[in-house]
């Protein structure tokens, strides 16, 4: 996990930043309260909430997921992106990370575009399903445990339209996937996801080196 993109040395990062970043103050804001928490590492990456906003305007959005909520700041940045009837279903089981959440969202101004759910987003994403919210989705965001990765996945492609959008973070996983000296099982388990993903044709695909690797699957 990394809150920067891997790999770039430092003056060419902040080059990037410089040339590109447009991060409204109430993320930064956001970005610099969960650097201050010893596993703010989980924060994702500015120029990655950046590109999330892109994507989610491309896609024509309303609907989407963020599978992972922390601190807020990816379904703050997608909210933000949204049209004013948008929705994100925010999935997560800390009570303690997401009230950072809900409170940023409520001074951004978009605490009504945010449906949060505190449970386990694998009962929350079934739940859609027996509701009948299969392919009525835009967007998925996942960027949660990475054991249950695979779970996660196959219920967006459910629940995501065709033509929409799954990202799914931490797939470089700062670089031990690379790594066969590596084998714990969260890395293992992320190997195994990047290889399902690559032979699966339910999807067009790209994985972006940006922030710690993100996977963008299109679904057909």
């Amino acid at each position: 996990m990394t809150t920067q993109t891997l790999g770039l040395e430092q003056n060419l990062y902040n080059y990037l930043l410089s040339v590109s970043l447009r991060e409204p103050e109430i993320l930064t804001q956001l970005r610099q309260e969960t650097a201050q928490y010893p596993i703010g590492r989980m924060q994702i990456a500015p120029e990655q909430g950046q590109l999330l906003a892109l994507l989610v305007q491309l896609l024509g959005a309303k609907k989407t997921l963020d599978i992972g909520v922390f601190t807020g700041y990816s379904s703050l940045v997608v909210a933000l992106a949204l049209p004013s009837d948008g929705k994100v279903i925010a999935c997560d089981i800390s009570e303690e990370f997401t009230a950072i959440a809900c409170r940023y969202w409520q001074q951004a101004g978009v605490a009504d575009k945010i449906q949060l759910q505190i449970a386990p987003a694998i009962e929350t994403l079934d739940q859609l399903l027996v509701a009948g919210e299969a392919e009525s989705f835009d967007f998925a965001f996942i960027d949660a445990d990475k054991s249950n990765y695979e779970g996660y996945y196959e219920r967006s492609l459910q629940l995501v339209r065709s033509g929409g959008l799954i990202a799914i973070d931490n797939v470089l996983w700062s670089g031990r996937v690379a790594d066969p000296q590596v084998q714990d099982n969260r890395t293992k388990k992320i190997r195994a996801f990047n290889q399902k993903l690559h032979q699966d044709q339910r999807v067009s695909l790209s994985l972006i080196p940006i922030g710690d690797g993100l996977t963008l699957a299109l679904k057909n």
